[in-house]
């Protein structure tokens, strides 16, 4: 094949997803011709050590000097898996400044600077594209923007962090208590050392903030996002919850509801008969509703070297396509609209509650007084079992009400003296 028939691809990071994207290009070079019509062939990647990778890549390919990237105007498309805000977001802005097209992988990045990375490659006649930062391997964005076009999508809801998808299915399956669950996807590589980003809710937060701006046509942050993680979820609520019908998922849910966007993270108990209930250990799942396609479900792998890598080389062929066809640039920010962000006190959910009370006449009395007080209505009261003689442990499930309503009656009900303890409060989607 001539040499013009070969694009120079330049990757920022080597390490689990950057492994997995060379050797995918690597298999896959063969086929590239028929494909995309040339052959994506990596030219430089830029690592911290190179001695590290001496033994694993050519040493014409290894720097770790950016300069030897952004100067080098053979290299057209540049892929960053760097991970983290710095200085992946300067290497970006200055590749898409030069002109180089660019794939990143990097939920963080584009959660806080998507919108302004957007721009710039817009300004540039740049693709800018992100499939990897949001699911891994599953296809989400690329739907969102070119499949599902010809939508009005109101509700994207999904389980976009297997981390805690398979520490919540060895509670659900196995009875594990949270802790024994979390060092069990520590001892197997799916949580890290410090899991605080995926179990309080974090990743996810930043990949729904990115799958709302797209779904809503407006620029949603991290800092949108109501985040709530799983630390407090026991083996007791989850055994609570199948006897009423539910699991409990991490779920990342963005709604338009009322002329706003409802946008959060939180544990959720969802119906059993609901197709998220069933998705299991660290796979990801995504549902939305769009006003002509109805409902649609994306499901797979959500991490990992290859099916993130597989994101990562579809998005590098999509572009080598357009560079071929002189059409890049096609698809860039879809926010064309700023629709307001509703704070989370304005938003509704029924409320499932579990407390140790005091075993005493009237104690039930008082509590469904203060819930009438602030309008929140008793879909269902069940005594479950006497801790002692003295106190009982109850679950309550209310109606839909609004965030600041439920709260309020809860501050007041903490407080009460027959109140021993609040032991847990998870909203229910139904």
């Amino acid at each position: 094949m001539s040499e013009e028939k070969k694009k120079k691809v330049a990757l920022l990071g080597m390490g689990t997803v950057g492994s997995g994207v060379y050797e995918i290009l690597q298999k896959q070079r063969k086929n590239m011709p028929a494909k995309i019509g040339c052959i994506l062939e990596v030219a430089k990647v830029l690592v911290r050590n190179k001695a590290k990778y001496a033994d694993r890549l050519p040493a014409d390919t290894l720097t770790d000097q950016w300069t030897d990237i952004i100067d080098d105007d053979s290299i057209e498309l540049v892929v960053e898996v760097m991970g983290g805000i710095e200085p992946a977001y300067s290497y970006i802005k200055a590749a898409l400044q030069k002109g180089k097209h660019v794939v990143t992988a990097n939920k963080d990045l584009m959660a806080t600077h998507g919108h302004e990375l957007l721009e710039i490659a817009r300004e540039n006649h740049c693709d800018l594209l992100f499939e990897a930062a949001v699911a891994g391997g599953t296809p989400i964005i690329r739907p969102m923007k070119q499949c599902l076009l010809g939508n009005d999508i109101s509700e994207v809801m999904g389980i976009i962090n297997g981390t805690t998808n398979f520490i919540l299915s060895k509670m659900s399956e196995e009875g594990m208590d949270y802790a024994e669950a979390l060092k069990l996807a520590q001892d197997l590589g799916y949580a890290e050392a410090d899991p605080t980003a995926d179990v309080e809710g974090y990743d996810a937060g930043r990949k729904l903030a990115i799958m709302a701006s797209i779904a809503f046509h407006t620029p949603v942050t991290f800092d949108d996002v109501y985040t709530e993680g799983i630390s407090k979820i026991t083996e007791k609520d989850i055994r609570y919850a199948h006897e009423l019908g539910y699991e409990i998922k991490l779920l990342g849910i963005a709604r338009l509801v009322d002329g706003g966007i409802e946008v959060r993270v939180h544990p959720t108990m969802i119906p059993m008969e609901h197709p998220l209930s069933a998705i299991k250990d660290s796979f990801n799942a995504i549902f939305l509703h769009g006003d002509s396609v109805d409902d649609v479900m994306f499901y797979g792998r959500g991490a990992g070297s290859l099916p993130t890598g597989s994101a990562v080389v579809g998005d590098l062929m999509d572009i080598a396509r357009n560079m071929q066809y002189n059409c890049t640039g096609r698809i860039g920010c879809s926010c064309y609209q700023n629709v307001a962000i509703k704070p989370m006190s304005e938003t509704k959910s029924s409320y499932y509650i579990r407390m140790k009370l005091e075993d005493r006449a009237g104690t039930l009395a008082a509590l469904a007084g203060v819930f009438g007080s602030n309008h929140v209505s008793i879909s269902m009261l069940i005594q479950k079992a006497k801790e002692d003689d003295q106190t009982a442990e109850v679950v309550i499930v209310t109606y839909d009400v609004a965030e600041k309503q439920f709260m309020d009656s809860m501050t007041v009900i903490s407080t009460m003296s027959m109140v021993h303890k609040v032991s847990s409060i998870i909203r229910v989607h139904h």
